[in-house]
């Protein structure tokens, strides 16, 4: 789960200034699965924080996958590290890494490993972790927390981050699991180059709100062909090649009596690979049901 910005250049309803992204905008929020599939959003105003409303959005996405699947996984950043959140994933036995923001409690916990190592600076980025129990002033429980100091090669400060979480893995692989909502970033910035959904253009807010609902389709049909449809060559393809290579390429049809040519530029797609995408699409299409005996 994670917000994003989308700008706003005219009267739009309910944009408003937000002085973190310093601009007038919507605040729209987010929730992606592992596989980069759009689960859910929603538009909201611009100056509302960052989880304002998560819980309207992520609970349908738990609901759809309530009994489904044996274990759910959640990973958000520091601007959903609060309580309910916590409280309303324990009641669903979901596993979550959060980032928590730091303070001094936290800082003096691991005052430690905030000393710079003895001996001569290493050329490489020397990483520690911390792991230990934490219970907040408005908690109405200890929780596990992780920490992870990174030396960095020519820094007199070292960076420090806290997560917290329910997971039972080993610290480092607790880190590894959250630091992997890096990608989440990468498919809002997906959205925002191909599919273009910061362009909320309407008056009205009920307009944009749908608009962003269509984007999100465009999206996640896009992401289905690249996942079940794309050879394993261009796996790594991204949304905008995918659309520049693909979708938005001309061609010249030539029409005989027995069969029609699409003459396309091979220097978008070889015919092999556009033969190759044909023929996963082809396999996508629901088998017909066999005939009574």
């Amino acid at each position: 789960m994670d917000s994003s910005v989308s700008p706003t250049h005219g009267e739009q309803e309910m944009s408003v200034w937000n002085g973190h992204y310093a601009c007038t905008c919507y605040h729209p929020l987010f929730v992606f699965n592992q596989f980069g599939d759009l689960e859910r959003c929603a538009l909201r105003p611009g100056n509302v924080h960052s989880a304002d409303g998560w819980k309207e959005v992520l609970d349908p996405v738990v609901a759809r996958y309530r009994g489904k699947v044996s274990r759910i996984y959640f990973r958000a950043d520091a601007g959903f590290a609060n309580p309910e959140v916590y409280e309303f994933l324990e009641a669903e036995q979901i596993k979550y890494a959060i980032r928590l923001p730091k303070n001094p409690i936290l800082q003096g916990r691991i005052g430690y490993l905030l000393k710079r190592p003895v001996g001569r600076p290493s050329n490489d980025v020397r990483r520690f972790h911390a792991n230990f129990t934490y219970q907040a002033g408005s908690w109405t429980k200890p929780r596990r927390v992780i920490a992870k100091v990174e030396w960095h090669p020519g820094e007199l400060v070292p960076r420090v981050g806290f997560i917290v979480t329910n997971l039972s893995r080993p610290a480092e692989r607790v880190v590894a699991f959250y630091n992997k909502r890096g990608t989440c970033e990468q498919w809002i910035k997906e959205g925002k180059g191909a599919i273009k959904w910061t362009r909320l253009s309407c008056c009205s807010f009920a307009a944009n709100a749908v608009r962003l609902q269509l984007h999100a389709l465009a999206y996640n049909l896009a992401n289905f062909m690249r996942t079940l449809a794309l050879p394993e060559a261009i796996k790594h393809w991204s949304l905008t090649s995918l659309r520049e290579k693909l979708v938005k390429i001309g061609a010249k049809i030539v029409s005989h009596g027995r069969y029609i040519i699409f003459q396309m530029a091979e220097v978008a797609v070889p015919k092999e690979l556009f033969q190759e995408i044909l023929r996963l699409i082809a396999e996508l299409r629901q088998r017909p049901p066999p005939a009574p005996a």
